[in-house]
């Protein structure tokens, strides 16, 4: 639905109109229904533009878990559900706001709505996110990002039994063109991706994995493991049944990179969040193979 509003209305962006269907002010045949919904070419669509909430960051009382923090930069520890910076409906409990309510200086690189920001962590995705101080700093690690300088660990845990203790899955990631919210490896073609597993411990119906990622994409960790059978947990927009977890089990366990102004090597490490450690604890593992760290 948003697709075709914005070929009708070109004189409005996509995430405007996605903000005004979130805002409920878009009617198909009189119901609500969701961005992704698919047009038969029968429905009457009812489009009332509203004016978007000011995508401005304000401070707020939010309580934050810091890491690390040193004059350059700090590491926080983002839950599971809080959304990096405001933008497509959201405009209040960011991690953007509660970091300007805590911080008086941040980097101005990513303009008003990012400050600080260096990278992002998808809104149900827990653990290690870095946020620059100063200009310089934010430079400069977007710099160790870019080319791959950065080490980023992850821990999921995913459906089915992975027979192997590593895996490697290098495949190109591009939207997916029939369903606009999700990528997907099938076309061929797209950003070059490559992640790599390693089996931490088997249960019978599920593989709890330590990831390493030498890319960045959308979606990456989670649509290459859909795209060999094994979803991650939770993980609906993938393949994965309902589960009572109530999120997908993914975690930014550890990212490493050097220090902006000295070059000294910095980790952060972020222990598993406390709602996944409780998943896990409740399933019966299989076997506990010899665990070697990537």
């Amino acid at each position: 639905m948003d697709v075709l509003l914005r070929e009708r209305l070109s004189d409005h962006t996509r995430s405007r109109i996605q903000d005004w269907i979130k805002r409920d002010q878009v009617l198909v045949d009189g119901l609500v229904q969701r961005a992704s919904y698919v047009i038969r070419g029968t429905e009457e669509i009812d489009a009332t533009p509203v004016p978007s909430l000011p995508l401005r960051a304000t401070a707020e009382d939010i309580a934050l878990k810091i890491l690390y923090e040193d004059d350059d930069l700090v590491a926080i520890d983002k839950p599971a559900g809080m959304v990096v910076h405001a933008g497509a409906g959201v405009y209040a409990g960011t991690v953007v706001n509660a970091l300007l309510h805590r911080f008086q200086n941040l980097s101005t690189v990513g303009g008003e709505l990012r400050p600080g920001i260096v990278h992002r962590l998808d809104r149900f995705t827990s653990g290690v996110l870095l946020v620059a101080k100063n200009d310089a700093a934010h430079q400069n690690l977007s710099s160790q990002f870019a080319s791959r300088q950065v080490r980023k660990v992850y821990l999921t845990m995913v459906h089915g039994p992975i027979a192997a203790q590593k895996l490697r899955i290098d495949k190109p990631i591009a939207r997916d063109p029939n369903r606009r919210e999700r990528m997907t490896t099938k076309l061929g073609e797209g950003r070059a991706a490559w992640s790599e597993f390693n089996v931490l411990r088997r249960y019978p119906k599920f593989t709890y994995l330590e990831v390493l990622i030498g890319t960045g994409r959308t979606h990456q960790i989670r649509v290459h493991l859909s795209s060999i059978g094994h979803p991650v947990v939770g993980d609906r927009l993938y393949g994965a049944p309902a589960s009572e977890l109530g999120r997908y089990f993914l975690h930014a366990h550890r990212i490493e990179f050097a220090q902006p102004s000295s070059g000294a090597p910095v980790a952060v490490t972020a222990d598993l969040a406390p709602e996944l450690k409780s998943w896990m604890a409740s399933q019966e593992p299989e076997t506990l193979p010899s665990v070697t760290l990537l």
